[in-house]
């Protein structure tokens, strides 16, 4: 970490969360994501949770947590996974925890499976990206059409889920909810089937996606 960046910290969950201004703070409704990851992973295949777009690592780490599973995250920014780092350092998760710092095109073995994949891309479009102009842009960027990082987790998701594996998504709200369902059906390779929404207000929401349709 930068000492000449003031760092801060926040309760999330059963976690004590530490990052600065560089790295996306928590949002106190993001622990709802965590929540079911851990429901999914009471009747999952055994095995560790995959996050991707882990930032500072708190959403993945208190799915973990909760669900007393080891845990792969993957984050490109280098100060945000060393901060995932630190936070599963801090919360005595560490030999649990592997965090990749990596692009998501390559961060993922080609034989790796996972059960249950977390996923919090950027996914606001460019042009809408001021009205949060405390974010750091590369964590809320999601380009043109606010899609761009919700296709390569997609793309990624697809290779490495289970048979029975699930996939939970934060998006933008109901449209692009839409969004997403058209993207999915315009993509049959991927095999992934829009199962279930957890609607927090019109402009956040959580996607449930899995291999088979309801």
């Amino acid at each position: 970490m930068d000492p000449s960046v003031p760092e801060r910290s926040c309760q999330f969950g059963p976690l004590l969360v530490s990052y600065d201004e560089r790295v996306l703070s928590p949002r106190p409704w993001t622990l709802q994501q965590s929540e079911w990851a851990a429901e999914l992973c009471a009747s999952a295949e055994p095995g560790a949770i995959l996050e991707l777009c882990a930032g500072a690592g708190h959403i993945g780490l208190a799915a973990a947590v909760l669900a007393d599973r080891d845990l792969v995250q993957v984050e490109a920014d280098p100060v945000a996974a060393g901060y995932a780092e630190a936070n599963a350092a801090q919360a005595g998760w560490s030999q649990r925890v592997e965090v990749r710092n990596a692009r998501l095109e390559t961060a993922v073995r080609p034989d790796e499976r996972f059960a249950v994949i977390l996923a919090d891309p950027p996914y606001l479009r460019s042009a809408d990206i001021d009205r949060w102009p405390e974010d750091p842009p590369s964590a809320i960027d999601g380009g043109t059409d606010g899609l761009d990082v919700v296709r390569a987790c997609l793309e990624v998701a697809a290779r490495h889920l289970t048979d029975t594996g699930r996939l939970l998504l934060q998006i933008a709200g109901p449209p692009q909810d839409r969004q997403i369902t058209r993207l999915l059906e315009g993509t049959p390779t991927w095999a992934l089937h829009r199962r279930d929404i957890r609607v927090i207000d019109a402009e956040r929401a959580i996607l449930l996606l899995a291999r088979t349709p309801a």
